[in-house]
């Protein structure tokens, strides 16, 4: 088998390498899969240049946290997973043409589903239908305001509050994603290049002021966001784009209860139940069938050109993600 790894933090490109194994053997309650598809995300880069957010990893390490792939071996105690299943693993350390994972952690793929958008399906789609539904009450008609709006997060939270009847703010730094967005449903696109009153050019977008504010950016950015919200307001960080620390005025913390939490969507699944886990993936599922999850695809490269992957995921203006696909005879 064939897997990357990074023996010390640095740039993607220059610290990312391959190398064979022999194919592990699924011990008891777990299955092997051979992957097909695997996803690279912006915090995939993130940990291999030791920017993460994270507790520190134990070196050498494998990135990696979307997948799709077949089972072709399984353990003892194996139940409700056989040979030939198409699974979306989960657990990280899926930049691997085979992996071996708790049959906990390897769900099914939806039945008849494109493997590239199933391998996409969970960690993006999942985290922003998570956040809008579980931070905060929110109600049809409330506003809420979003950076990195063109992520592909933030397009899945502009068609799922669509959906919910939320109108949304969405903040880039690019004037030709406008279109895209607007598309998606976005109600107001506010364009970024870093000269303007962002907090203000937010409460003049809403009607009313947001009162969620999701951040992917950090350091200014979260007190540009939390300055912009209603009181009693709720921000939630969910990336570091920026690399700097999350920063929010005191005033707004103090005097008007503008509340900051974080979500991480691998936290979620170490603590979710299978039944929740079950209606996440039955939602997403249902989501992808409609077509309201998609997810352009700028570039494919196989496992074997990892360094040229990583080095085409990190370029800006990119129109889609970059993925990874298994080798032929994996």
């Amino acid at each position: 088998m064939k897997r990357a790894i990074f023996r010390r933090h640095g740039s993607p490109q220059e610290v990312i390498e391959l190398i064979d194994e022999a194919d592990p053997l699924p011990g008891f309650g777990q299955v092997r899969i051979r992957n097909k598809v695997m996803t690279i995300n912006p915090a995939d880069l993130l940990s291999i240049e030791g920017r993460y957010g994270a507790a520190p990893i134990t070196l050498p390490a494998t990135p990696g946290v979307g997948a799709y792939g077949i089972v072709d071996a399984v353990g003892e105690g194996v139940s409700h997973l056989s040979v030939g299943d198409a699974v979306l693993p989960v657990g990280g350390s899926l930049w691997a043409d085979t992996v071996v994972v708790n049959e906990r952690l390897a769900p099914k793929a939806p039945p008849g589903a494109d493997p590239e958008q199933a391998a996409m399906m969970r960690a993006n789609p999942g985290t922003a239908h998570l956040m809008l539904g579980d931070l905060i009450d929110l109600h049809d008609g409330d506003w809420i305001v979003q950076n990195a709006a063109n992520s592909n997060v933030g397009r899945m939270v502009i068609r799922f509050a669509r959906e919910m009847g939320l109108h949304t703010v969405n903040i880039v730094r690019r004037a030709d994603v406008k279109a895209a967005l607007e598309a998606d449903g976005a109600d107001v696109v506010i364009v970024d290049d870093g000269t303007i009153d962002l907090t203000a050019a937010i409460r003049d977008a809403a009607p009313t002021p947001p009162r969620l504010a999701l951040d992917a950016v950090g350091g200014r950015a979260t007190g540009q966001l939390a300055a912009a919200l209603a009181d009693g307001g709720t921000v939630a960080v969910y990336g570091l784009l920026s690399g700097d620390e999350n920063s929010v005025a005191a005033r707004d913390l103090v005097f008007r209860g503008i509340k900051l939490r974080g979500f991480w969507l691998a936290e979620w699944y170490q603590s979710a139940t299978p039944q929740q886990m079950k209606d996440l993936h039955a939602f997403l599922g249902e989501k992808l069938a409609e077509g309201v999850i998609h997810t352009d695809v700028d570039a494919r490269y196989p496992l074997s050109r990892i360094k040229e992957a990583v080095a085409h995921a990190a370029r800006a203006g990119r129109n889609g993600k970059i993925i990874l696909t298994g080798e032929p005879d994996a």
